[in-house]
């Protein structure tokens, strides 16, 4: 990727939180939420990270935004070194970056109201003249599809939908180059969730916005992203463009994230299909020297515990950490797969 086409350049990031000490005399564990990530996203692109819950993917996010400090690594916002960014600096780089929380409820505050809520990014930043402000806003209003009366109105007033319209309004006040978006639909309804991403969707095109989106959910990201990296325990396991992950997932893991996904098939063969991992996920106190996902996969061999596999290249911008993928006629095998559920038998 040229460096013209590449928004957001993390390499090697490292996010350690240090605990209580766990004893007289002992000390302090560390638990490592992030351990040694990178990816790049092209910008008008949007990446999509993905895995369980403690998978290190918010923390991520967050380390990104400078929301929460960094143990090590680089991050580069076009020629701009986010990582070693400090007070005005870092509070002029945040125009060129802006988050969508979760929770559309909890990151609003309760007694603002929602015009005000929109506009206090204005004001604190000092984006643009002062009696411009209302103007803005009420664009902004209307861009996410609310209307110029709701203003006035309270959190409380709106639906969760109509919150996180709000929060989408409220960061692209700044008129941002890169949006996270951290499970920005995960706390929404089913029949809103697609409204939501449809909205994010219709921005990006219209504005140019690079997106970082965060999720556990794979059908909400394949709707939504143009690449796509799987975490697991601090690491990224598999990065690739969409079409080549759905596809064809390569890591174990990520197989059995896919398995997962709803099908148009119903719930009987998603059950039938489903690979079900044993066993929880190691401490990120005291990971294992091996692969991390060695004790719960299903097509693990000793060796995959004892060496840490490197994230390798296995087909043009896919890459996998995985000792067990095997190249074979250019043509990367995975080894395991998703079973394919017997049909039922047609009626007589």
């Amino acid at each position: 990727m040229a460096d013209t086409d590449r928004l957001l350049a993390v390499d090697d990031l490292k996010v350690h939180f240090a605990r209580g000490k766990a004893g007289w005399g002992r000390r302090p564990e560390v638990v490592r939420a992030v351990d040694g990530v990178s990816f790049d996203i092209r910008r008008g692109s949007t990446l999509a990270l993905v895995g369980e819950s403690g998978s290190g993917k918010s923390s991520t996010a967050l380390a990104v935004m400078r929301l929460t400090p960094i143990t090590a690594g680089r991050m580069q916002l076009g020629a701009t070194d986010l990582a070693a960014l400090q007070g005005q600096a870092l509070r002029q780089a945040r125009k060129r970056m802006q988050i969508i929380f979760q929770d559309p409820f909890s990151s609003l505050n309760p007694r603002q109201r929602a015009g005000a809520a929109v506009r206090a990014p204005l004001d604190l930043m000092q984006v643009g003249r002062p009696e411009e402000r209302p103007r803005r806003v009420a664009e902004l209003f209307a861009a996410v599809g609310l209307r110029p009366e709701q203003q006035q109105l309270f959190p409380h007033q709106f639906s969760g939908g109509q919150r996180q319209r709000i929060c989408i309004a409220r960061a692209l006040a700044t008129n941002p180059e890169l949006v996270v978006c951290d499970e920005p639909v995960s706390a929404l309804d089913i029949a809103i969730r697609a409204q939501i991403l449809n909205l994010l969707v219709r921005l990006q095109r219209e504005r140019g916005l690079t997106y970082l989106f965060i999720s556990h959910d794979m059908a909400v990201v394949e709707h939504i992203c143009d690449a796509i990296a799987v975490m697991y325990l601090g690491h990224i396991v598999e990065r690739a463009p969409r079409r080549s992950f759905f596809a064809r997932p390569l890591h174990p893991y990520s197989v059995a994230l896919m398995s997962a996904v709803p099908t148009v098939s119903g719930a009987r063969r998603r059950a039938a299909d489903r690979i079900r991992l044993t066993g929880d996920p190691p401490s990120p106190i005291d990971p294992p020297e091996g692969c991390r996902f060695a004790g719960r996969c299903p097509v693990a061999e000793p060796a995959c515990a004892a060496e840490l596999p490197a994230l390798r290249e296995v087909a043009p911008d896919h890459w996998v950490r995985c000792r067990r993928v095997a190249v074979i006629d250019g043509l990367p095998h995975p080894p395991l797969s998703i079973p394919t559920a017997p049909s039922a038998p047609s009626a007589p």
